[in-house]
């Protein structure tokens, strides 16, 4: 049989529908950032518009607005009715500064650092094993010297952790702990939704100054600074102070395991008899096989930090290591899960 034959022979044993998923999501995500600094969300939610409506009011031509309109509704964050574009419930909660969970600050992160997440950014991160954030610096150490940075970047994670901050502390009896220690606890958002639930508790956001400062501007706002109180410290040099709860949210996926089972025994030996540790993240499945998202995360740790996404079976093998028993993993809100464990 020739090898002409053969080949007209072969049938591919699928489609390419997830590499076009790849190709053409490249642009689709980039154009709801672009629809996203055009403010076309808070236009919609005045109103429904149509598409000549929305042209007008974004002067755009119709071919890219139909584009822009299309791969927003695709993605679900507008729906068409009788012709006009108006939010869904998923935009409006995320995607209007007037709602308590507006995820937009973390678009503003992104569009910022737009370079960044390009072909050539990632390929470096790959082929050097460095971050390329900030021309290459380490983020941390930019963000204490260049106070700007780290407000900016601090209140893009304040919206990329108001969500989740009001559903974990519904799954998780606290009524017999007194003390909420946020260790690297960034804008507060977790110690305002844990005190909001659970009356008993009084917190502490455990950070480096310029991110203290706007801590402090959510908890006024918040109205909990009788409550949550913050204290400038370096989690790697300062002695934690008493308390008998530690949370760490988004802290270890910035660090490689050494340091993050460091950090675990670290509050085993500062907590006490009974206390407990808590661990938010999003989770890579055990067996590492995704789910993509956070995959794609790990890639994102790449550009910004010496970290990685962690799955739920590497973080209780730190818990277990460090002497916590009662380990559990629960899975929270939308990719996000904790870890926790007591200490005896």
């Amino acid at each position: 049989m020739s090898q002409h034959t053969t080949a007209a022979m072969y049938q591919p044993r699928g489609d390419t529908r997830l590499l076009d998923d790849i190709v053409y999501g490249l642009d689709g995500y980039w154009a709801i950032l672009v629809a996203y600094d055009l403010k076309l969300f808070p236009l919609l939610a005045e109103k429904p518009r149509t598409l000549d409506e929305v042209c007008e009011a974004l002067r755009l031509a119709p071919r890219p607005a139909a584009a822009l309109l299309t791969v927003c509704t695709a993605q679900g964050l507008l729906q068409v009715q009788d012709h006009q574009y108006a939010l869904t419930p998923l935009a409006e909660d995320y995607l209007l500064e007037t709602s308590p969970t507006y995820f937009g600050t973390v678009f503003d992160l992104w569009i910022q650092n737009a370079a960044l997440s390009s072909f050539a950014g990632v390929k470096q991160a790959l082929l050097t094993n460095t971050p390329q954030v900030y021309g290459g610096g380490d983020m941390f150490k930019s963000h204490e010297e260049h106070t700007h940075l780290a407000h900016t970047f601090t209140r893009a994670m304040h919206s990329n952790s108001s969500g989740p901050a009001r559903v974990w502390p519904e799954l998780l009896d606290l009524s017999r702990h007194r003390l909420l220690l946020d260790i690297g606890g960034g804008s507060g958002a977790h110690c305002i939704g844990a005190t909001r639930r659970w009356s008993n508790l009084h917190a502490i956001v455990f950070d480096l100054a310029p991110v203290c400062e706007v801590a402090e501007e959510f908890i006024i706002q918040a109205g909990l600074q009788h409550r949550i109180k913050t204290q400038v410290s370096d989690m790697w040099q300062h002695p934690f102070p008493p308390a008998d709860l530690h949370f760490y949210g988004q802290i270890y996926h910035d660090w490689p395991p050494e340091k993050c089972q460091w950090l675990t025994q670290k509050s085993f030996e500062s907590l006490e008899a009974g206390g407990r540790i808590i661990i938010h993240e999003k989770l890579l499945n055990d067996d590492k096989t995704g789910p993509f998202a956070i995959a794609a995360f790990s890639i994102s740790m790449l550009l910004w930090t010496e970290g990685q996404q962690y799955s739920g079976g590497e973080l209780s093998a730190m818990l277990t290591a460090a002497g916590f028993t009662d380990i559990e993993v629960k899975p929270t809100s939308g990719y996000w899960s904790i870890a926790t464990g007591r200490k005896p």
